[in-house]
């Protein structure tokens, strides 16, 4: 490197020599050629690492250029100052010439370099061509004499892999041939010894039950002659007091009769009166008797005020024994006959006393009774579409209705007795009513334990008068009531307790009807899903998908009778508008191509308002708003619609969907309704519903609709295995899961003694192995099958041995058949896998069901022996 007068430095300028390379060979050996260089040629061996002639005359331009600039920017460099003063132009000019000559030597050493590493690797490329082709050349001379040679060995190999093969099958065959040999001599001796000791068996039991029934009857006998014992001195005790009865009744009769005799003796002694007051006896007498008879009549057919009030308060309920009570316990006291009679009564009583004491009060007071009978018909149920049955009803009724005379309207009930219960309801389970905290229903709350205190107020005050009354009001300085103010305090806390009551019964009725809206339409989705609807109509419909389709025409049935008895005409067309919006949605998106989404985000829009969220007329537009805004709880209504034992569930109307059946019928984060809230609504509209009912006492209909959904249901959760099972990727996972179901089953069935051989029997790592490996062979699936239903034929009772050891032996047979018939498929590797799975899965179910059976029945037995000895005892106290 040479500096220049000013300061820089020159360019470096490297040559090395070039020699010609006779072959690649050369490239790698010796030591002439630096390392650096030797390296980046051998790179350049490789195809992907050759670099053309384009690509190194850029690099020659682009160093050009990076050194022309590099010279123009020393030429324009600042120069030194001058030492001193006497430094005279001329001097200048001569280091100016000598820098232009310098920087033309520089030029033409560079031109000269750049001629000499073009020709190199001009050479370069040519030898690296040849050395590539001449590679290609040995490397393809190669690759043909390996493949003769593996060619050759692979014939071979396949010769001898026939030989061993047929050696194994043939040693095979012997072996499974002396194993069924001595399978079948063990069986014959297993048989004749499970005869002998069955007979043995039956012989033991046929003694001990002639034993039993012996002692039964001696037991019988005994106590049948006590009891004739009891029988007998009960039936004399009540001949004795039938008798004594009958004499105090003819000693009554007697004394009745001298009295009229006196009294007729009495009357002819005074009859010189004058004929008038004779008359005027004679009348009062006839009044007298009349109004005796009256107001017997009246006591026995509609009572007293104190009866009806005794009678109520027999009942039970107020308001300490609603909130010591649970809610299904209150809610059929409720709901009993009885009850609802009783509370009948004693509110058309007080209705009664309320009109009469404010008709008195009318001069002076015209308005004092508040009208509410615009709340009372939001209480009252729609109009539901006439059925045959129902035409026939209301014929007669109309025939009733004609013989009375009567074509005005029913009058409306002042007190209606289900929402007058529904106030305790409120009370003692406010948690289980409300599925909120919201303004309205802590002021319905508030104005129901005002109303229900009021109410117990008046019974106190009916039962023990006003003087007794003094002890149950909080404040000594209030002024003492009577009945009429207490009967006035009475009516106004029920008027503000029915106003807040039909403003939540308004929000209640409007979120059941959107959640039954929503499920009728994810049902519609879900079908469409399954059976692949287009707008052009159903085509190529299996005989499963119109299973689904009927079922869900069925159950969309049953929830527009409920929408038609919730919101009448109304409620039906909003669904049917929510259905066709759904069906339309459905197809746009799939005619698109975009993901379905749920089109029931907001079923009640503003084209179809409802019908019960009209405004009340004395509720302003803010309460209406915040009735609607209310509820923020979800609700469990299609759940109870659609109710399964053991969902984790696959969905039952969608085999398309993941199996959770719950996460199509209704979004967790919506306006929906607890079953505490059905029922209530349930008790408040329903005149002839049962409680029983809503507590999973089911009638023959709810059953077989339950019957089909659960088969449905079973169909489409199978389907969905035999789908992801039939893909190019089978998924395995599923039964992986459903093996690992059998075995915690089995563990839990099972003694504690023998988990450790199921455990070692049903090995999952195994089985998930055999099942990657993607060969179809049924043996390790059968051996575990096997085990399961042997050790269930173990777990089980002797009398039902037989009858499981056939459908074993038949599934056995089924599962073999299939697996000898030779098909390389994986249908039926799928559908005998699916057929031994479910089997093995029924036969666990029915015996656990049949082990509850057992239990329930030892209890019983053991609460009838119970009964049976106290029974015993109270007979020996006799």
């Amino acid at each position: 490197m040479e500096l220049t007068e000013s300061g820089g430095s020159t360019g470096i300028a490297l040559e090395f020599p070039m020699t010609t390379l006779s072959s690649s060979e050369d490239l790698t050996g010796g030591g002439k050629i630096p390392r650096r260089i030797r390296r980046r040629l051998l790179e350049c061996k490789t195809p992907s690492k050759l670099t053309s002639i384009q690509d190194i005359e850029a690099k020659l331009n682009q160093a050009s250029l990076r050194r022309q600039q590099f010279h123009a920017w020393l030429s324009n460099k600042a120069r030194r100052k001058p030492k001193s003063p006497s430094w005279s132009s001329s001097q200048d000019e001569d280091l100016g010439q000598r820098l232009e000559a310098k920087l033309h030597a520089a030029e033409q050493k560079r031109l000269s370099i750049m001629a000499e590493a073009q020709m190199r690797l001009a050479k370069l490329d040519e030898l690296r061509q040849a050395a590539k082709s001449e590679v290609e050349m040995r490397f393809k001379s190669r690759r043909e004499e390996l493949g003769t040679k593996v060619e050759s060995r692979v014939q071979k190999a396949e010769v001898n892999r026939m030989l061993l093969l047929m050696a194994h099958r043939q040693r095979r065959a012997a072996a499974k041939e002396r194993t069924a040999q001595s399978l079948l001599q063990r069986m014959v001796q297993e048989r004749k010894y499970k005869d002998c000791v069955s007979t043995a068996i039956y012989q033991k039991r046929a003694a001990a039950e002639r034993k039993r029934m012996g002692l039964l009857e001696a037991e019988k006998t005994r106590v049948h002659a006590k009891v004739m014992k009891v029988r007998k001195v009960a039936k004399s005790v009540y001949h004795q007091r039938e008798i004594e009865r009958r004499r105090m009744k003819d000693r009554l009769e007697d004394r009745l009769q001298k009295a009229k005799r006196q009294r007729a003796e009495y009357l002819r002694q005074r009859g010189n009166l004058h004929t008038i007051r004779v008359k005027m006896h004679r009348q009062g007498d006839i009044l007298s008797r009349k109004l005796a008879r009256c107001w017997r009549q009246f006591l026995r057919s509609r009572k007293t005020t104190f009866a009806l009030a005794k009678e109520y308060d027999a009942l039970g309920i107020n308001e300490e024994s609603v909130k010591s009570m649970q809610f299904e316990q209150l809610a059929l006291r409720i709901e009993s006959a009885g009850t609802l009679q009783t509370v009948k009564a004693l509110l058309d009583r007080l209705e009664n006393r309320l009109t009469l004491s404010r008709s008195a009060n009318v001069s002076s007071n015209p308005s004092s009774l508040d009208n509410i009978d615009h709340l009372l018909k939001r209480l009252a149920s729609p109009k539901r579409k006439s059925t045959p049955s129902n035409t026939i009803r209301s014929r007669r009724s109309r025939k009733v209705a004609s013989s009375q005379g009567g074509q005005d309207p029913a009058k409306l009930s002042r007190y209606p007795v289900r929402v007058v219960l529904c106030a305790y309801m409120i009370l003692g389970h406010p948690d289980a009513v409300f599925n909120g905290q919201g303004e309205h229903e802590k002021s319905l709350a508030e104005s129901a334990a005002k109303f229900t205190r009021e109410f117990e107020l008046l019974i106190k005050m009916i039962l023990y008068g006003p003087t007794q009354n003094t002890h149950l009001d909080s404040s000594p300085a209030l002024p003492s009531r009577n009945f009429r103010t207490q009967l006035q305090s009475f009516d106004a806390a029920w008027c503000t307790y029915v106003y807040r009551f039909v403003v939540w019964k308004v929000k209640d009725a409007r979120s059941l009807e959107e959640d039954l809206v929503r499920a009728a339409c994810q049902m519609e989705l879900s079908m469409m899903q399954t059976c692949k609807l287009t707008a052009e109509g159903e085509n190529n419909l299996t005989h499963d998908m119109k299973a689904v389709q009927k079922q869900v025409t069925e159950d969309q049935r049953l929830l527009r009778e409920k929408v038609l008895h919730l919101s009448g005409d109304d409620g039906v067309k909003r669904m049917e508008c929510a259905l066709s919006d759904a069906r339309s949605k459905y197809y746009e998106a799939k005619e698109s191509g975009s993901p379905i989404v749920s089109p029931v985000a907001h079923i009640l829009s503003p084209d179809h308002p409802s019908s019960s969220a009209s405004p009340l007329s004395v509720s302003t537009s803010a309460e209406r708003t915040t009735s609607i805004q209310g509820g923020e709880t979800p609700s469990r209504i299609v759940r109870s619609l659609f109710k399964n034992d053991a969902l984790p569930q696959p969905e039952g109307l969608d085999s398309s969907s993941p199996s959770s059946g719950a996460n199509h019928l209704g979004p967790s984060n919506e306006n929906l309704i607890t079953d505490n809230e059905l029922l209530v609504n349930e008790i408040i509209h329903e005149r002839h519903y049962v409680v029983a009912d809503s507590l999973d006492v089911s009638n023959e209909g709810s059953n077989a609709i339950k019957a089909k959904i659960k088969d449905t249901m079973e169909k489409a959760f199978w389907n969905g295995i035999a789908e992801s099972l039939k893909q190019d990727e089978p998924d395995y996972g599923r039964i992986v899961e459903l093996v690992k179901e059998v075995r915690d089953e089995l563990s839990e069935m099972a003694p504690h003694s023998w988990k450790q051989n199921i455990y070692a029997a049903i090995d999952l790592d195994i089985l998930s192995q055999v099942m990657m490996s993607g060969i179809h062979d049924l043996s390790y699936l059968g051996k575990i099958l096997e085990f399961a239903l042997v050790t269930l034929q173990k777990l089980s009772a002797p009398a039902s041995e037989d009858e499981m050891i056939k459908s074993h032996m038949k599934l056995m047979d089924e599962l073999r058949e299939i697996s000898q018939a030779g098909d390389e498929s994986n249908t039926s590797f799928v559908f005998a896998m699916i057929k031994g799975l479910r089997f093995v899965l029924e036969q666990i179910q029915v015996y656990s069901h049949k082990h509850l059976l057992l239990s329930c029945g030892i209890c019983s037995l053991f609460m009838l022996c119970q009964s049976v000895h106290n029974l015993f005892s109270y007979l020996h106290r006799l």
